[in-house]
């Protein structure tokens, strides 16, 4: 049964199974420092492996990943391949799981993370 997505009624199977594929994209902390760099402003691969550290074939790598599931796009500038995050939810989404763990760490003592639970 399916109701309303708004209000407390199930989604249809399609869209949880979608929804989680998008969330399994986004379980590697790669690919998730990639996104929320990308929810900052639009980068060529260089400047998003300068900024979180990875080699440039594998930050590719995850760049075509996220560009198949479409959470990322690109287009061409030049010679240059330019990435960026335009579906506002995705943003939305990031920036708040990110930015409540950040606070949540700020104002937690001790190691308690969610990784931390064993799911």
């Amino acid at each position: 049964m399916t109701a309303d997505v708004g209000g407390f009624g199930d989604p249809p199977a399609e869209v949880l199974a979608e929804a989680a594929a998008a969330f399994g994209l986004l379980a590697s902390s790669a690919r998730l420092h990639i996104v929320w760099v990308l929810s900052q402003g639009e980068s060529d691969v260089t400047g998003l492996a300068e900024r979180v550290g990875g080699a440039l074939p594998a930050v590719s790598q995850h760049l075509t990943k996220l560009k198949l599931a479409g959470l990322v796009r690109s287009r061409r500038e030049g010679r240059r391949q330019v990435y960026f995050v335009d579906d506002s939810d995705v943003v939305t989404v990031v920036r708040l799981m990110v930015g409540q763990l950040t606070d949540r760490a700020a104002h937690t003592p001790g190691p308690r993370r969610i990784s931390d639970v064993g799911v």
